[in-house]
């Protein structure tokens, strides 16, 4: 077997955000859509586009402002601040923030010099995307054929991302997920891992947030979809995401200069 994986600083930032820390408070960051909310001219942090800093620096004046010890807070009690505050993370900003590290890792420099905006008209729309890429870098950007493009499954590689799109179930939001590891054998890749943002029904309103999992290839040849997707303390229920991707156009895409 051989292992691949993003760069150590693309991994960093999933670290961060699936271990997001506060003195010895350790938690997932939740899962948060702005499009629920639709919270104007705000901190990134409180719109679901934050990086693991701004995550950390708005938490850190909550803290200040409402007294709140490092002292005092537990793991549990740190997943309640954020959510009751509305401090997380949606799928495509957390995808931007490890493909911008792995972006730079590789010598092609900041990802929103490179990333084209295809939903920013305009002049105004221009000096906003420059100004924000992160609140502007959605799943149907980063989807873009001027973006992306597709990749076969038996080509699969650490930096590909999962994006599943408006399909027959027209109801749910886009998402993506981003592979972070992928096991090879025989230079056929065997097992893709993955890391997400995302919120369940049965995660309740403190259970969400960025988690992990699998998709076994048993054969590279087929789609994606009809391979084995197993997610993290998920053994035994239904699987969600698996009947997301069925419902939707789902594609393995790369960055075109990845």
């Amino acid at each position: 077997m051989n292992t691949k994986t993003l760069s150590p600083a693309a991994l960093a930032v999933i670290d961060q955000y699936l271990h997001f820390k506060v003195g010895s408070a350790i938690c997932s960051v939740p899962y948060f859509n702005n499009k629920t909310v639709g919270a104007r001219m705000t901190l990134r942090a409180k719109i679901g586009k934050g990086s693991p800093e701004d995550i950390l620096d708005e938490t850190q004046s909550f803290m200040v402002k409402h007294h709140v010890s490092t002292e005092a807070l537990a793991d549990e009690s740190l997943k309640k601040l954020l959510v009751d505050n509305d401090i997380g993370i949606d799928c495509s900003a957390f995808v931007y923030y490890v493909l911008s590290a792995e972006n730079e890792e590789q010598g092609k420099g900041p990802l929103d010099g490179k990333i084209s905006f295809v939903n920013c008209k305009g002049l105004f729309g221009k000096m906003r995307c420059s100004m924000q890429p992160a609140e502007n870098c959605d799943v149907d950007t980063l989807t873009h054929d001027e973006n992306s493009r597709i990749v076969a499954l038996r080509d699969a590689r650490p930096g590909d991302f999962v994006a599943m799109t408006t399909g027959q179930d027209n109801g749910r939001r886009n998402h993506i997920l981003v592979v972070h590891q992928v096991e090879y054998r025989d230079q056929t890749p065997v097992e893709m891992n993955y890391s997400h943002a995302v919120a369940y029904p049965e995660d309740g309103l403190y259970g969400n947030g960025v988690k992990q999992g699998s998709i076994e290839i048993t054969d590279p040849d087929k789609p994606i979809i009809e391979e084995r997707w197993i997610e993290e303390g998920k053994e035994g229920i239904d699987n969600r995401l698996l009947a997301r991707a069925k419902a939707s156009k789902t594609e393995l895409r790369r960055l075109k200069w990845l």
